[in-house]
């Protein structure tokens, strides 16, 4: 299983994504399940799409598709582009990516993302000045030099930017690219609802795969009024202070929002001692999550929130094969438990 979910990983995450522009993904999804006659599929009017084994689910598995990236702000004198961000993340992490520019008519350009200035020949200052939209830009990888250049290109304010994501899996199992929040548990999401396809068991359960949740309201619509409980497949937290781990699962117990339901930890917490999974459980001090913006939507749910430590988040991300194949587990068992949980 462990191969597939890498496989799709490798594959989704050569789908552009940025928060406002997933229909690709969303599209791409849609098209896996869609001759399915075991789901019933709905795309909701924001362009989420829910995945269900049942017309009345009563558990919604939930992660999210749309990743960070950015729009053009500005075209400026000299030929580069200043930008705007969409969702948060820290600036000198990004500096010297690749980018590929998508305009209006679905033309691609090619360029970086650099400080302004930033030939160390001529910049003496070009290791301390501070990183910001407002002194870095998109050099483009085409023969302009003013503004008019750009915009007679084809190129004009409100077009995507796209990052490279650099996918890589090394020798000794980590994962590494951008985006892993949350491609890495959409990839899970996908490989749990193509074996469930296969299966013979009936499941009570949905997927919904959100595409507003790095600007807080992915989950905030969509949701089967059906569903008591709702699971969020999203990375965890490492560094200081916390007890993420990349070869693990987390269960997180509180974030910024608030803490998560204590019946659904609780039953987590369980799963994974009594099937020995490698698990923590974990506070996430600055996080929000598709179940806080379901919780806040007005949603009567019990969340909880599941999965694999990323190092370096929002930034250069890494993962481990192991972490991935824990929360996988993790999200199977908690399925069927409470699919024995119904019946009962």
């Amino acid at each position: 299983m462990i191969k597939d979910i890498l496989t799709t990983l490798e594959t989704i995450l050569k789908i552009n994504s940025p928060t406002g522009y997933t229909f690709e993904i969303i599209d791409y999804i849609e098209n896996l399940f869609n001759t399915n006659k075991k789901l019933f599929l709905k795309k909701t009017n924001k362009g989420s799409l829910l995945v269900s084994f049942s017309e009345k689910p009563g558990l919604v598995v939930t992660g999210h598709v749309d990743t960070l990236g950015a729009l053009v702000k500005e075209i400026k004198k000299d030929g580069t582009l200043e930008i705007t961000m969409l969702g948060s993340y820290p600036l000198n992490s990004f500096e010297g990516e690749y980018v590929t520019i998508r305009n209006n008519a679905g033309k691609l350009f090619r360029g970086t993302f650099l400080l302004n200035n930033p030939a160390s020949h001529v910049n003496k200052n070009v290791s301390f000045e501070k990183r910001n939209t407002a002194n870095m830009s998109i050099r483009l990888d085409e023969m302009v030099n003013s503004d008019k250049d750009v915009i007679k290109a084809g190129i004009s304010v409100g077009d995507f930017v796209f990052y490279d994501t650099r996918f890589e899996i090394t020798k000794s199992g980590f994962v590494k690219s951008r985006f892993l929040d949350d491609k890495a548990c959409v990839a899970i999401m996908i490989e749990l609802i193509k074996e469930y396809s296969d299966s013979k068991k009936n499941i009570n359960a949905a997927f919904y795969f959100s595409n507003y949740e790095e600007v807080g309201h992915g989950s905030s619509a969509g949701i089967p009024l059906s569903a008591e409980e709702l699971l969020v497949l999203d990375m965890a937290v490492i560094g200081e202070g916390c007890t993420g781990k990349e070869d693990a699962v987390s269960i997180c117990v509180k974030d910024s929002s608030g803490p998560y339901d204590f019946h659904v930890i609780g039953k987590l917490r369980k799963i994974a001692i009594k099937n020995k999974l490698k698990y923590v459980t974990d506070i996430y001090p600055y996080y929000g999550s598709d179940g806080s913006a379901a919780q806040r939507a007005g949603y009567d749910v019990r969340a909880g929130l599941i999965g694999p430590g990323v190092s370096a988040s929002h930034g250069v991300e890494r993962t481990h094969i192991k972490g991935l194949n824990e929360t996988y587990k993790l999200a199977k068992l908690y399925i069927e438990n409470f699919i024995r949980k119904t019946k009962a």
